[in-house]
């Protein structure tokens, strides 16, 4: 795990879910996955959006060419943990269909234009991954 992310985790996890720098007052959680290949725990922090009892990521990778590797991770492995706020949930990943996604990827662009930037730098186009409640 790089340190920057070791930073944020232990940032929120010493402040009740929030954080300070880049990711000051918006809605971060850490996602919890089991390695692909490895069947190791992963924990990466991200930025999400409410969707009814759901929660969608992004997986923008900062608009690299590549899905970063939780996507492969949860794809191989759907049953994931997250730490939001002060909870830790489980949940179950899918990837939203076309029509379902076109409306949430909009949504969050407009509330957080580094994504639409991580759009234009890439000829992929981003899953959104929804986290349903498990049960």
């Amino acid at each position: 795990m790089s340190d920057w992310n070791t930073a944020i985790i232990e940032e929120f996890r010493a402040n009740d879910g929030k954080v300070g720098g880049n990711f000051e007052g918006a809605p971060l959680l850490l996602l919890h996955t089991v390695g692909a290949r490895t069947g190791q725990q992963r924990v990466n922090p991200m930025m999400y959006r409410r969707v009814g009892d759901s929660y969608a990521v992004f997986a923008s990778k900062a608009g690299a060419p590549t899905n970063p590797d939780w996507y492969h991770n949860l794809v191989a492995n759907p049953a994931v943990t997250a730490e939001i706020g002060t909870k830790t949930l489980q949940l179950n990943a899918r990837v939203a269909g076309p029509q379902e996604r076109e409306p949430i990827w909009a949504a969050h662009k407009a509330e957080y234009p580094g994504f639409a930037e991580y759009e234009s730098k890439t000829t992929r186009q981003i899953p959104v991954v929804i986290l349903e409640p498990a049960g």
